[in-house]
C-alpha cells in the first residue's frame, strides 16, 4: 500500500505514466478480456486494491453484469440487480462512490455482506461513462479501511474515463464487425434467393448463412392455404434432428406459434413458457428436442399472407437485433416466394394450356363431326327436352344407354346449353384406359410419384377447371379409386398422384354408362354413395331401334358428310337401300349406322349411294341362326359383341368378359377368323 498522506512526485508521475501505458493498451488491445487483466496488472503497482471488478449496464434487464472480475470476490453470479448493489448507484447517479468502511455502510446490505466476508473493508467505485452513453462501473475494494482519498478519486476518475473510452472504441468495433457480418449475409442471402426459384433445395444454404449471425438451430418455411386454413412445411433446416419433421407435413393454423404471428400479421417471440401453452404437436417435438424460443416472421403481400418463417434457438431467447435481421429476411424471402409462387402458377397454367391445346386439337375432328344431333323422333326430342331443361344449372348429370346412341352428344350439347359453354369440355373414357394409369389420367401426378413420371402431368379434373368434364364408361372406374371421385363430386377437391398440395376445381361432371349402375351397387362393384352423387339427373338415351323414323334423317345427314369429305358428288339414295337401313335393328345404333355409311360412301362411283346391303342380310341371317355354320354363328356373335362394347376387349364391361373368354382367347379368335377392326368399330 502506498499511503495517502504520503504522496510525492516519483509516485504521481509513475501514475501519469501508468496512465500513458494505458493509452497505448487502449490502442493494442482488441479483446476487451485482455485489456482489463491488463488494465488490472498496471494498476496494482500505483492503485490499493484486492479485488477490481468491472460491470456493465444491460438495458433488457435493467440489471448490472460483471464482465470481468479479479481477487477474492465471492458472488458466483454474474448479474446484481440494480438496487442492490453499489454499482447500480454508481450507473444512476453517474457519480464516484467511496465507502471507506464497509461495517458502517447500511445501503446494499447483501452485497456489502459478501464484500466483508472475505474480508474487504473499504470499497471504492467510479462511473465509467463517455459522452455518447454510460457504460457501466469501476469497482475496487481494498483490506484496509479508509484506502482512498481525494487524490486517489481523481486518478481513478481519470482511468475509468479512459477505461470507459477503451470499452467504447472495442464495441463500436464490434458492433461495425456485426454489421458487416449481418450486411454480408443479408448479400449472400440475396444472391442465393436470386439463383434458382426452387426455394426447398437453397432453404438449408441459406439458414446456414443466418446462422453464422444469429444463434438458431432450426429453422422452417410453412406456406399458407387459406381455402384449408393449414399450414404445410415447404422447407426444413434442423441439423441435429434432420429426421424429426417431413416435408409436405401440414398443421392447423390455430393452437401454433406460426398461426398467431400470421393472424396479428407481426414477428413474434415466444419464449419456453409460452410455447408450452399451444396445443401444436409441432411445438411439442420443439420443446423435447431442446428448443427454448422460437421466433416467426409472417411473409405477407398485398395479396394476402404466404406463410411464416420461423427460426428456434436453444440456447434462450432472440435479441432484439436478431429480431430485427429476421424481419429484413422475411422480407426477402417473402419477395422471393412470390415471385416463385407466380412462377409456378405460370407454368402450371403453361403446362395446362399445353395439355389442353394438345386434347383439344385431338378432339377437333369429332367435335366438327358431330356439331348436331340429328333427328325429330319423339324419344329423341323428349331426351333433347330434358338435356335443355337441366343444363343452365351445375347438377351432375347421368347419361344413359347402349353402346353407339350418342351418349357424348347429349353431354356436348348440355355443356354448349350451359353457363359454362366457355370453359373447356373435357372427356375421358374410363373403359379405354388401363386401371393403373386411370387414377393419373383423372386427377394428374407428380414428377417421380411413380416409376415413369419423369415430369409432372395436369389431370382431366385440372383441364375441365371452370367447364365439363365427361366420364364415359363410368361404371368401369376401380373400386379404389371411386372414394376420389366421390370427394371430388363433394368438395370439388383432389390431390394429385404423389403429390400434397391440395388442389380445388370448378368443374361440372357428365358421366355415361351402358352398364346397369344399380345392378353393380347391388353386387357390390360400384359404390352406392358414389351412385347417388352421379345420379342426380339420369338421361337415357333411345336406341336406335326405337326412333327408327330418324333413320333416313341421319343417312343423308352422314351421306353428305362423307361425301363431302371425299370429294364426291352423291345425290340419290335408293328406295330399297333406305328400305333396308330403316329395316335393320342396328344393335350398334348410330356409330354402327354411321361406320356403314361411310363404307358405303368409299364403294359408290357414281352419284347414286352403293350401299353393300348384303352385308345387312347376312348380318340378318347371322342373327336368324339359319343356313351357317357354328364357326360363321360364332364370328357373327364375336362381331356383334365388340360392336355392343365399342371395340373395348379388356375391363369389366369389355367383350371378353361378355363372352367368357380370357382377353388373349378372344384376341387370338379374331386373328384366326380374319375379323376386321372396320366391322366392329364405331
Amino acid at each position: 500500500m502506498v499511503p495517502n498522506s504520503h504522496f510525492n512526485s516519483s509516485f504521481e508521475r509513475r501514475r501519469y505514466e501508468t496512465l500513458l501505458e494505458m493509452a497505448d493498451v487502449l490502442v493494442r488491445h482488441r479483446n476487451l478480456t485482455d485489456f482489463f487483466h491488463d488494465v488490472s496488472q498496471r494498476l496494482h503497482a500505483v492503485a490499493n486494491f484486492e479485488l477490481i471488478i468491472f460491470t456493465f449496464h444491460e438495458q433488457a434487464t435493467g440489471s448490472m453484469r460483471i464482465c470481468f472480475s479479479q481477487g477474492i470476490d465471492p458472488v458466483p453470479v454474474r448479474v446484481l440487480l440494480m438496487d442492490e448493489t453499489p454499482s447500480g448507484w454508481v450507473w444512476q447517479n453517474q457519480l464516484p462512490l467511496a465507502i471507506p468502511d464497509l461495517s458502517l455502510e447500511t445501503r446494499f446490505a447483501k452485497r456489502v455482506q459478501s464484500l466483508r466476508e472475505v474480508g474487504i473493508q473499504s470499497y471504492c467505485l467510479l462511473p465509467l461513462t463517455t459522452a455518447q452513453c454510460r457504460i457501466g462501473a469501476l469497482c475496487l475494494g481494498s483490506f484496509q479501511v479508509n484506502a482512498y482519498n481525494e487524490a486517489d478519486l481523481g486518478f481513478l476518475k481519470r482511468v475509468g474515463e479512459m477505461v470507459a473510452q477503451a470499452i467504447e472504441n472495442a464495441q463500436n468495433r464490434e458492433a461495425l464487425h456485426q454489421e458487416k457480418e449481418r450486411l454480408q449475409m443479408l448479400l449472400q442471402v440475396n444472391a442465393t434467393l436470386v439463383s434458382s426459384l426452387d426455394l426447398q433445395k437453397l432453404f438449408p444454404l441459406i439458414s446456414g448463412y443466418i446462422r453464422n449471425v444469429v444463434k438458431q438451430d432450426f429453422a422452417s418455411l410453412v406456406l399458407y392455404d387459406e381455402h384449408s386454413q393449414l399450414f404445410r412445411k415447404y422447407a426444413l433446416d434442423f441439423p441435429s434432428a434432420p429426421n424429426l419433421f417431413s416435408i409436405g407435413q401440414t398443421f392447423p393454423l390455430k393452437g401454433s406459434s406460426s398461426g398467431q404471428a400470421l393472424l396479428e400479421q407481426q414477428v413474434k417471440v415466444f419464449d419456453y413458457e409460452q410455447l408450452r401453452q399451444f396445443q401444436s404437436r409441432t411445438n411439442e417435438l420443439l420443446l423435447n428436442a431442446g428448443i427454448k424460443s422460437i421466433c416467426c416472421v409472417p411473409l405477407m403481400t398485398s395479396k394476402g399472407p404466404l406463410g411464416v418463417l420461423n427460426f428456434a434457438s436453444k440456447e434462450g431467447t432472440f435479441l432484439a437485433e436478431d429480431v430485427n435481421l429476421l424481419k429484413q429476411i422475411g422480407a426477402q424471402m417473402g419477395i422471393a416466394l412470390y415471385h416463385a409462387r407466380a412462377y409456378w402458377e405460370i407454368a402450371e397454367l403453361r403446362d395446362k394450356l399445353a395439355e389442353e391445346k394438345s386434347y383439344l386439337e385431338g378432339e377437333i375432328y369429332s367435335e366438327l363431326n358431330f356439331e348436331e344431333i340429328v333427328g325429330d323422333s319423339l324419344p329423341l326430342k323428349r331426351v333433347l327436352e330434358q338435356a335443355k331443361t337441366v343444363a343452365p344449372s351445375n347438377a351432375t348429370v347421368l347419361v344413359l344407354g347402349e353402346t353407339g346412341t350418342g351418349k357424348e352428344l347429349i353431354a356436348r350439347a348440355i355443356h354448349r346449353m350451359s353457363s359454362r359453354k366457355e370453359g373447356s369440355f373435357i372427356k375421358l373414357n374410363c373403359a379405354a384406359i388401363p386401371t393403373g394409369l386411370l387414377e393419373s389420367e383423372l386427377f394428374g401426378h407428380e414428377k417421380g410419384a411413380f416409376t415413369g413420371a419423369v415430369s409432372r402431368k395436369i389431370g382431366r379434373l385440372e383441364l375441365a377447371h371452370k367447364g365439363t368434364l365427361f366420364l364415359d364408361e363410368v361404371g368401369e372406374i376401380p373400386l379404389e379409386i371411386q372414394p376420389k371421385l366421390l370427394r371430388v363430386l363433394q368438395d370439388q377437391e383432389f390431390e394429385r398422384l404423389g403429390g400434397t398440395r391440395t388442389l380445388r376445381v370448378d368443374v361440372r361432371l357428365v358421366a355415361a354408362t351402358n352398364r346397369d349402375l344399380e345392378q353393380s351397387v347391388s353386387e357390390k362393384e360400384f359404390r352406392s354413395d358414389l351412385f347417388y352423387r352421379l345420379n342426380v339427373f339420369p338421361l337415357r338415351m333411345p336406341a336406335l331401334r326405337e326412333r327408327s323414323r330418324d333413320i333416313p334423317l341421319l343417312v343423308r345427314y352422314f351421306v353428305q358428310t362423307f361425301a363431302r369429305r371425299m370429294n364426291k358428288q352423291i345425290e340419290t339414295i335408293t328406295t330399297e337401300t333406305m328400305n333396308a337401313f330403316i329395316a335393320w335393328d342396328w344393335p350398334g345404333n348410330v356409330r354402327e349406322l354411321e361406320n356403314f355409311i361411310e363404307r358405303s360412301v368409299i364403294l359408290s362411283a357414281g352419284t347414286v349411294l352403293n350401299a353393300p346391303l348384303a352385308e345387312l342380310k347376312h348380318g340378318r341371317s347371322h342373327h336368324n341362326g339359319l343356313n351357317h355354320t357354328l364357326a360363321d354363328l360364332e364370328r357373327d356373335h364375336i362381331i356383334r359383341t365388340l360392336r355392343e362394347t365399342g371395340g373395348v376387349i379388356a375391363g369389366m364391361n369389355g367383350a371378353a368378359v361378355r363372352l367368357g373368354l380370357k382377353r388373349t382367347t378372344l384376341q387370338s379368335r379374331i386373328h384366326r377368323m380374319g375379323i376386321d377392326r372396320d366391322e366392329y368399330e364405331n
